[in-house]
């Protein structure tokens, strides 16, 4: 059974995503949306770089114009948030995007992006999975097809969406701040369909920018596209073999950022989160609430105390801050994988816009982004060290896990008393001294997430060991 996660479904290519299991998620997706128009429906087709997403770009399309609706298909590879903008822009009824993110090159996956720009709500997911659920009970033939065929009959266009979204992403940035040296920036869209949008949009506001692992190779070949640990290891040689401010880097579609500041530290997406909040509240003046994903840093919940912001804290999954940011005045809502939206733009994580913020705020500061990080950790009084360590497991122990993960109920954690225990999404124990241990099942590949966030690495790297073996007591059935 298809079972959408975080932001789509995803799965292993020639495995369980299939051209036939794809059609059924496709027609189910092209139900809703026909169901749901208000008019005659429209629908945005997009795709990254890995192996055959055009392909599977082109049978999404057919299956949306074989439930009468007209669709508009990306000429090339494209960005996630491209894509999510040009539904607003265009007043498209919804969008597909083929992508399976930050996952190893042997997956693939389908985001559905609603008719306001961003993750399908639960409730919509809710509805797709009704539909999907009918469409498995009963097929609907897949035609046999020449795409170009399609073309010619007229309901399914290409389009290009970069144009317009660069405009609207550049609009979003304080131009007036740059120095007329500009900042060195080198760009690592790891071979994602993010190539080229940080150059171009640093270029409308006159600057330039180095790009590395700028070509289409969907092997991805020596990396994961995942922004973090050694996955950056080749843009952090650049910035420090040459003169250059920042690195920024984007995950495969272009959604989740962090970055390498000049002295070669990683810069995570807890402390690009925390930077931003900062700069929006103290710089822009921007107000709103605050939401965050439950495995992100308690340097949030600090500066919401210091700002008196309201905070809220949801499972992972941006579809749940998207939720927030679709019912209330949030300012800015982040995850710990690195995928934070702000207001005044659409309601999705969007890696270019942030990246552009970024070279705003070392332009501002005239400081390096591990400068500013310092300077605030010594404002919030405490060190903030945090670790992920993912787990790979067979398919069996991860199933044992998700049955069993909630029976865990240690009184002690590393010779401390556990205070409280999240259950918000899978387990979240604290210690009395701040410092927290997190175990979660990742809803898109089998594999667990340890998290943990203490005042030192020694100390954060023991509690993820602590994770482990927690981990490892729970033994498939």
């Amino acid at each position: 059974m298809i079972k959408f996660g975080t932001d789509g479904w995803r799965g292993v290519i020639a495995d369980d995503f299939t051209f036939d299991q794809l059609w059924l998620v496709a027609c189910a997706i092209s139900r809703y949306v026909a169901r749901t128009a208000t008019g005659a429906a429209s629908m945005l087709v997009g795709y990254d770089t890995r192996f055959n997403s055009v392909g599977f770009a082109e049978l999404c399309a057919v299956a949306a114009s074989e439930h009468g609706i007209h669709v508009k298909m990306s000429e090339s590879f494209v960005s996630t948030p491209s894509i999510s903008y040009a539904t607003v822009d265009l007043e498209a009824d919804g969008a597909i995007m083929i992508t399976a993110s930050h996952n190893p090159a042997r997956y693939d996956g389908i985001k559905f992006k609603a008719a306001y720009g961003g993750s399908a709500t639960s409730a919509i997911t809710a509805q797709i999975e009704e539909e999907l659920r009918r469409v498995e009970d009963d097929p609907p033939p897949r035609p046999d097809f020449l795409f170009e065929d399609v073309l010619e009959e007229g309901n399914v266009e290409l389009f290009d969406p970069t144009p317009r979204y660069l405009d609207k992403v550049v609009s979003m940035v304080d131009s007036d701040v740059f120095p007329a040296e500009g900042v060195n920036v080198v760009f690592d869209p790891m071979y994602g369909a993010g190539q080229g949008l940080l150059p171009l949009a640093l270029r409308r506001l006159g600057m330039g920018c180095r790009e590395i692992h700028g070509v289409h190779n969907p092997l991805f070949p020596g990396l994961q596209p995942e922004p973090i640990g050694d996955n950056l290891n080749g843009l952090r040689e650049v910035v420090l073999g040459g003169d250059y401010h920042v690195g920024i880097a984007v995950d495969g579609d272009a959604d989740r950022v962090t970055a390498i500041d000049a002295t070669g530290r990683f810069i995570s997406s807890h402390m690009v989160f925390a930077l931003l909040l900062k700069h929006l509240v103290e710089v822009r003046g921007w107000s709103g609430n605050v939401v965050k994903t439950v495995s992100t840093s308690t340097m949030i919940d600090r500066l919401c105390s210091r700002y008196g912001l309201e905070l809220s804290v949801v499972p992972v999954g941006f579809k749940y801050i998207c939720d927030l940011m679709l019912e209330n005045d949030i300012l800015i809502g982040g995850e710990e994988s690195g995928g934070t939206g702000i207001k005044n733009y659409i309601p999705e994580r969007d890696g270019i816009l942030v990246g552009l913020l970024l070279v705003e705020i070392i332009a501002t500061n005239h400081k390096t982004l591990g400068q500013l990080i310092d300077e605030l950790m010594d404002e919030l009084g405490r060190r903030f060290v945090y670790l992920r360590r993912d787990m790979e497991l067979t398919q069996a122990h991860k199933e044992a896990l998700l049955e069993n993960l909630g029976g865990l109920k240690p009184g002690e954690i590393g010779g401390q008393k556990v205070s409280d225990v999240e259950t918000i999404d899978g387990l979240k124990f604290h210690r009395a001294d701040g410092s927290w241990l997190m175990l979660r099942v990742s809803g898109t590949e089998a594999v667990v997430r340890v998290y943990a966030e203490a005042t030192s690495q020694q100390e954060v790297e023991d509690l993820v060991d602590e994770g482990e073996r927690l981990i490892n007591e729970v033994a498939p059935g």
